[in-house]
Parts: structure tokens; sequence; C-alpha cells
């Protein structure tokens, strides 16, 4: 009997943090909020601007392809902006975050964190044209609420965040280039 009362907090701090890491409950009290930064991330793609801009556009402002559809799923959509929930497996969990996503073609695409997690994040890719093609950067900055704790809670989410990032930006980098290529293949008159 004197285990019942230990036992059943750490069952409900367990359950309180398995809903937390799978952004099913979010801790928003504005007590002690933390805020640090995500990135920056650069990625030089050789691929021209416009390309890597629908390239991460695509799947939210048309039809998701079949193999983001485990990752990504749009509840709304405009013009200019959508809502969209992203999947990202975390160890045994899986993480659903809702974000709007705002476009500015060619130079810009804006994330709000709606639900997750955390209780703040907000980002952005900035396309900038090169030589070589497109330099693709990645900011934003990520909040937790409860001073010390938040700030311990925000560390371990933003590992997370940052890896799920770059891991996307490698697959945006992997298909503008594919697609560059392929134009270029098709405009070449020479035979390959």
């Amino acid at each position: 009997m004197r285990l019942a009362r230990p036992l059943g907090a750490l069952a409900t701090l367990g359950g309180v943090y398995v809903l937390v890491a799978r952004g099913s409950l979010t801790v928003d009290l504005g007590l002690g909020r933390s805020v640090r930064t995500l990135g920056p991330q650069v990625l030089r793609i050789r691929a021209p601007r416009p390309v890597v801009f629908d390239v991460i556009a695509a799947p939210y402002l048309g039809r998701t392809p079949r193999a983001l559809a485990g990752k990504l799923r749009v509840l709304e959509r405009s013009d200019a902006m959508v809502l969209a929930d992203h999947y990202t497996k975390v160890g045994p969990l899986t993480t659903t975050t809702s974000e709007t996503v705002r476009f500015e073609p060619p130079e810009r695409v804006h994330f709000r964190l709606v639900r997750g997690p955390v209780p703040h994040v907000v980002e952005q890719f900035e396309l900038r044209e090169t030589e070589e093609g497109t330099e693709l950067e990645y900011t934003g900055e990520l909040g937790a609420d409860l001073w010390a704790l938040g700030r311990w809670w925000s560390r371990r989410v933003a590992l997370r965040w940052e890896a799920a990032v770059r891991a996307s930006l490698e697959s945006v980098q992997v298909e503008a280039e594919r697609r560059a290529a392929s134009a270029a293949r098709g405009a070449c008159p020479c035979v390959p």
C-alpha cells in the first residue's frame, strides 16, 4: 500500500510525458518561457531557386506524394498557406505537430507551430540565388514554459527537431538536384 501512491504518481508522470512527447498535450502556460534558436542550417543546392521552392511547396500546395503520406497530412489548403500535420518518429513514439505553412514564392517558406511538444516554434526557409544554383537557409526559434524544466525539455525537443529538419532539407536537395539534372539532360541535344 505504501508503494501505491509513488507508483501511481510515476505512472501519471510517465503518461503526461508520453502525451507531451507525442504532441497530444502542449504545456502552454505562458510562465517562465525560454526561447532558443534553431539553426541556422545552410545547404547549397545545384538547382535553380524556382525548382527548389517547388520541391518544398508541392507536397503542401498540390497532391501529397505517397512517399510522404506517413509524414505529412494537409488539413486545410489555400493558395498561399496550409495547415498541416507532420508526423515524426521519435524512438517508439510518433510525434504529431500541426503547423501553418505560408509561402512567398520563390524566396521564403514560413512555418508556425499550432500544436506540438512545445508551445512555440516559428521557422523559415530562405532561398537565395547563387552562381551554382540556390542557397537554402533554415532558421527558427523554439520555446517552452516552466523555467529550468522548460529549458531542459526544449533542449531535448530541439535536438530531434533540427535532426528532422536536416533530413527533410537533404531530401529537398536530392530531389531538386535530380529535377535540375533531368531538365538539363532534356535541354541538351547531346546523347547521354
